[in-house]
């Protein structure tokens, strides 16, 4: 695969990446919008205990949401960050990791999706299997999943 090709190929992760994100925020939003209007229509009752129980779940629901979307947003920010188009020799955030039979790509934490018809990990820069891999270079090993696993190339 030449420079270009490893480039394109980080670039089309980092716009999966972004895509996937905007999706949960999206998703997000209207959880917290249907929570909020729920709680508005939420009519007072002679059984005053049940409005007010329904009341404080939709709250905690939308609550719990606002949480994700903070954590989506902050994700997304440092998405933004991630440069793809250097071809890296040792594995730094921004890198692909190609492995035998996986691709690790350190910028967002997203776990395994297919992108291409390949298996990618996306990992967030923060997470210790990145920690372990900084750094690594191709044919540096590592354990991953309880199998030494070998860096075949790092762009």
């Amino acid at each position: 695969m030449t420079d270009i090709h490893k480039i394109a190929f980080k670039n089309t992760l980092k716009l999966a990446a972004q895509q996937l994100i905007e999706q949960r925020i999206a998703a997000a939003k209207t959880i917290i919008d249907n929570a909020q209007e729920a709680a508005n229509n939420e009519d007072k009752s002679s059984a005053g205990d049940k409005y007010e129980t329904a009341r404080a779940m939709n709250q905690l629901e939308k609550e719990m949401h606002s949480k994700q979307l903070a954590q989506q947003l902050k994700e997304l920010a440092l998405l933004h960050e991630v440069k793809t188009d250097i071809v890296y020799t040792a594995a730094v955030t921004g890198a692909c990791i190609e492995c035998k039979d996986l691709i690790f790509f350190l910028g967002a934490g997203l776990g395994k999706q297919i992108i291409d018809g390949r298996p990618v990990i996306f990992l967030s820069p923060m997470a210790p299997l990145a920690k372990l891999l900084l750094n690594k270079r191709a044919g540096d090993r590592f354990v991953f999943n309880g199998n030494e696993t070998v860096i075949e190339t790092v762009y």
